[in-house]
């Protein structure tokens, strides 16, 4: 028990040490931008991405885990 317990430890260390450095990374690229003035034409590129999979979040949270379709017969 002791050995899967250290494991899990490890597996959780290895998530939030890599979410860790994905922000860092994230951040020295806003900055970056920033500093070059083109944070905002970046935004603008993004952001019909970042809606589309924003409605597809929120499509997929609405189904429920069973994926099962609504009434209306879409998914």
């Amino acid at each position: 028990m002791e050995r899967y317990l250290n494991l899990m430890f490890i597996r959780f260390g290895l998530i939030a040490g890599a979410l860790v450095v994905l922000a860092l990374v994230v951040f020295a690229i806003a900055l970056a931008l920033k500093r070059r003035g083109r944070l905002d034409q970046a935004r603008r590129y993004a952001e019909p991405a970042v809606r589309a999979a924003v409605r597809a979040a929120a499509r997929r949270l609405e189904d429920g885990p069973s994926g099962a379709r609504r009434r209306d017969g879409r998914r």
